[in-house]
């Protein structure tokens, strides 16, 4: 007589925040699906239902919190996790029926709480989960972390206070879960961590073993690797280090993609001050003339904080003469916000919401300029493009090299019904607009 199985208790998962939340979530789920856990895609199908919170801001912890109380109303049996599990008080005070709350990357402490919440029933057959893990992200493009942590104290942030000084992954680890990734089916791999430039510091010392050879912890040697495993590398939140340089070679020699992702955060000397943050912004021009002049294509990612307390008029018009200068590809601004437990919200010369506004306003303004004459440059030009969707009407939708998912512009194709998620294709550009490109596949 056959075998019944036990039905594997569900899991349900809400993942909230950056890319980095993103992997986290990820980790969580494929432990618990190696378990024998099943994963439920709805509120009513899940026997229990994790919400993987972020802490940065207050607009992003209210939003935690929202999903908190969704969650309880439509489910009932709640894990809190993440960054916002600081304030484990907090959310126990509204929501005194959650199961557990844990912090950030605490994983087994999750998992833990998911066992203990919807106990796995005794099975030696239900335990299969794919070598890649399970992904939350199309099977096309992987986010890889890093390491955790940071050791910057920007007067802004509380990051480190959430999750901790930097904590580099070996590199033969990282370079065994890219294999992994790569041999089930994903073709961009997106380096991610709190500080990707700052990878190894910590291990610099522990070069490892790998493919007969030794690789040292280090953002250059690191990058030169993942470029010979995977077709596309893209590399975030990279601070402009000097080493930084070291990279740049690798884009000319196509390893890397030609992108970067640096959070300027502000160019106005007296605010970077204030932040903590390295003033060198003269010299960040200075080195992006010579990285255009080894990598011609290669595209700058930014963000920036308008408002930031004593930040003058002069301060922001600096900034936005800085822009002209820089002509970053992509930029995102943000109005500054004060995070509970930064020690900037003790600074002098608070600005005005209205001023916030009106600032925020100009600098999109600006940089949507900058970004639309950029574009214009590319019509005519045949770009590689990745797939990211294809509709029955014999459209597509990608991105270029210098468009990362999400967060950048993407590139519409007509004529591209034979094409299919994840090819990488040749793309005449026909036309663009401010954040956007227009083509037809040439393969």
């Amino acid at each position: 007589m056959a075998t019944r199985l036990p039905e594997a208790p569900k899991v349900g998962m809400v993942s909230l925040g950056c890319p980095k939340n993103l992997v986290d979530s990820e980790r969580i789920l494929t432990k618990l699906r190696s378990d024998g856990y099943a994963l439920s895609p709805d509120y009513a199908g899940a026997d229990v239902v994790l919400v993987n919170t972020c802490g940065f801001l207050d607009s992003a912890k209210e939003e935690s919190l929202e999903a908190i109380g969704e969650a309880i109303a439509e489910n009932g049996r709640v894990i809190v996790t993440g960054c916002m599990g600081k304030e484990a008080e907090v959310i126990r005070a509204r929501f005194p029926n959650v199961l557990a709350v844990t912090g950030a990357h605490q994983y087994e402490e999750v998992v833990g709480a998911v066992h203990d919440a919807a106990p796995m029933p005794p099975s030696p057959f239900v335990n299969l989960v794919p070598d890649s893990g399970l992904k939350l992200t199309p099977r096309h493009y992987s986010y890889l972390k890093i390491s955790e942590g940071c050791n910057h104290r920007c007067s802004f942030c509380i990051i480190p206070s959430l999750r901790g000084d930097l904590v580099s992954r070996r590199p033969d680890a990282i370079l065994r879960e890219a294999e992994k990734l790569v041999a089930a089916g994903t073709k961009e791999l997106l380096v991610i961590s709190q500080d990707t430039s700052a990878y190894g510091i910590d291990i610099r010392k522990e070069p490892r073993a790998w493919k007969g050879r030794e690789v040292v912890p280090h953002m250059t040697d690191l990058a030169r690797e993942l470029g010979q495993i995977a077709p596309w590398v893209r590399l975030h939140y990279v601070y402009p280090y000097p080493h930084v340089d070291q990279v740049i070679p690798l884009m000319a020699e196509g390893l890397v993609l030609p992108y970067l992702d640096i959070p300027f955060q502000h160019a106005a000397p007296n605010v970077l001050r204030a932040m903590k943050r390295p003033a060198n912004e003269a010299k960040v021009l200075e080195r992006l003339r010579g990285w255009r002049e080894i990598a011609p294509d290669i595209a700058i990612r930014s963000t920036f904080v308008v408002g930031f307390p004593g930040e003058t008029e002069a301060d922001f018009q600096y900034l936005l003469d800085w822009l002209d200068e820089a002509q970053l590809d992509r930029v995102g601004a943000f109005r500054f916000e004060p995070v509970e437990g930064a020690s900037a919200n003790d600074l002098p010369g608070a600005v005005p919401e209205e001023v916030k506004e009106e600032r925020y306003a100009r600098i999109m303004e600006k940089t949507a300029a900058i970004s639309a004459a950029k574009l214009e440059a590319k019509i005519g030009r045949q770009l590689e493009v990745i797939i990211d969707a294809v509709d029955a009407e014999g459209g597509a939708t990608g991105r270029s090299q210098a468009d990362a998912p999400e967060i950048d512009g993407e590139v519409f194709l007509r004529d591209a019904g034979h094409l299919e998620q994840g090819d990488i294709v040749r793309v005449l550009i026909e036309d663009a607009d401010e954040h956007d490109l227009y083509g037809v596949p040439m393969d």
